[in-house]
C-alpha cells in the first residue's frame, strides 16, 4: 500500500514541476499587462505628458462671474476625460488667489475677473505664466419688480439710484473685482454727464466710501466701506446679489454684462466711456483708481478695461489636466460657450511670461 502511494505521488510531482517551467517560459516571452489605461492621447494637450486614466479631481479657482460659462466647461472637460472630475471653487478674484499664495491651498487652474491680480499676486513664487482670455462690462442690473424699473435709463440710472425708495448693491472692493469697479465707473460718471455729485450722493453719504482728487487722478478709498445696509449694500462677491436681486431684497444691483445675460436680469448698457469695456478709453479709465486693503497693507486699482486671465499655479496637483483645462477654455469649445454667455473671448489668447508650449497653437505671446 505504502509502495503504491509512492508510485502515484512521483508522477505527480514531475507533472507539477513541468506546469511550473511552462508558466515561466511564457510569462518571460510574453511580458504581462495591467489593466490600467492611458489618458487619450489624441486628446492630450501638446507637449504635456500622458498620465495613467486614474481618477483625478481638477481643482478650479476662478472668479464667481465665471461660474456660469465655467459649469458649462466643466460638462465638456468631464466628457472628454472621464476620469477627471472637475471641482469648481467660485469666489472674489483677489480671495481666489489668495487662496493659493496666503492659504497655500493647492488648485490646478486660478482664473481672475482681472488678469493684471495674477501677475501682481502670484508672479513669480507661484506661477510664471498666465493668458488672458476674454472681456466684459460694467452693467446695472435689475428686475422688472425694481423700483422704477419702467423709468431707468443710460441717461437716468444715476438719479434712480439716488431715490429714498431705491436700495442697491455692489461688491466688496476689498475681495472682488467687480467691487473695485464699479465705484471707479460710478466717479467716471460725474464726468461724462457733466454732473460732479453723483459720487457724492450715491456712495459718500451711504457709506464710508470717499473719493479725493489729485494732479488729475481721483482715488477712492474703499479699505472700509462700512454701508448704511438700507439704501445701499455690500457684499463679498458681486454673485451674491443676483439673489438678492430676484429675492426683491434690492432694486438695482452693478454687475458685469456677463452675469446679468447668464440670469436673464434685465440690465442697463452704459456709455464706453465708462463702463469699461473698450481699449479706446483706457486713458479715461485710468483718472480713476481704487484703494483697497492688501494683506496688512492697501494697494490701488487703477480703472482699466475689464480682462480676465487664466493660469496653472506652480503647486497645482495635477497640472497636465489644468493645462488641458486652460487649453479647453481657450480653443473652440470654450469660446463658443463665452460667447454664448455674454462675454467675449479673447482670441488668440494673450500670453505673458513663460507660457508652456503645449499651448503656443492658441496664444499669441506679449512678452
Amino acid at each position: 500500500m505504502h509502495r503504491m502511494v509512492k508510485h502515484i505521488v512521483l508522477p505527480l510531482v514531475v507533472l507539477a514541476l513541468a506546469l511550473c517551467c511552462a508558466c515561466v517560459t511564457q510569462d518571460t516571452g510574453s511580458p504581462a499587462t495591467t489593466a490600467a489605461t492611458t489618458a487619450p492621447a489624441d486628446n492630450a494637450t501638446p507637449g504635456v505628458t500622458a498620465t495613467t486614466a486614474e481618477n483625478v479631481t481638477v481643482k478650479v479657482f476662478h472668479a464667481g462671474s465665471l461660474t456660469g460659462p465655467f459649469e458649462k466647461l466643466k460638462a465638456e472637460f468631464e466628457a472628454k476625460y472621464p476620469n477627471a472630475e472637475v471641482l469648481l471653487e467660485p469666489g472674489g478674484s483677489v480671495d481666489v488667489i489668495k487662496k493659493v499664495t496666503d492659504l497655500d491651498k493647492s488648485a490646478d487652474v486660478v482664473a481672475s475677473a482681472d488678469y493684471a491680480l495674477i501677475p501682481q499676486y502670484m508672479v513669480p513664487n507661484d506661477a510664471d505664466w498666465y493668458l488672458t482670455f476674454a472681456k466684459n462690462q460694467m452693467t446695472l442690473a435689475y428686475t422688472n419688480k425694481s423700483a422704477h424699473a419702467s423709468e431707468i435709463t443710460a441717461d437716468n440710472w444715476y438719479t434712480i439710484l439716488a431715490r429714498d425708495d431705491v436700495r442697491w448693491a455692489f461688491s466688496d472692493p476689498n475681495a472682488d473685482p467687480c467691487g473695485y469697479r464699479t465705484p471707479i465707473t460710478i466717479q467716471l460718471a460725474e464726468d461724462h454727464y457733466k454732473d460732479d455729485a453723483i459720487f457724492e450722493t450715491l456712495v459718500e453719504e451711504h457709506s464710508n466710501i470717499k473719493a479725493t482728487e489729485s494732479g488729475g487722478v481721483w482715488t477712492i478709498d474703499a479699505t472700509d466701506p462700512d454701508p448704511d445696509g438700507t439704501r445701499l449694500t455690500i457684499r463679498p462677491k458681486s454673485v451674491e446679489l443676483v439673489q438678492m436681486l430676484q429675492a426683491g431684497g434690492i432694486d438695482y444691483a452693478w454687475e458685469y454684462r456677463s452675469v446679468s445675460v447668464q440670469n436673464g436680469l434685465e440690465y442697463i448698457e452704459l456709455p464706453e466711456e465708462i463702463d469699461l469695456s473698450s481699449i479706446d478709453f483706457n486713458d479715461t479709465y485710468a483718472t480713476v483708481q481704487t484703494k483697497a486693503v492688501k494683506g496688512n497693507g492697501t494697494t490701488l486699482y487703477p480703472g482699466s478695461p475689464i480682462v480676465y486671465g487664466v493660469t496653472v499655479p506652480k503647486n497645482a496637483e495635477h497640472p497636465d489636466y489644468g493645462l488641458r483645462f486652460v487649453e479647453m477654455l481657450i480653443g473652440d469649445e470654450g469660446q463658443a460657450i463665452l460667447t454664448a454667455d455674454g462675454q467675449p473671448p479673447i482670441a488668440p489668447a494673450g500670453g505673458f511670461g513663460d507660457v508652456p508650449a503645449g499651448l503656443s497653437s492658441l496664444v499669441s505671446r506679449k512678452s
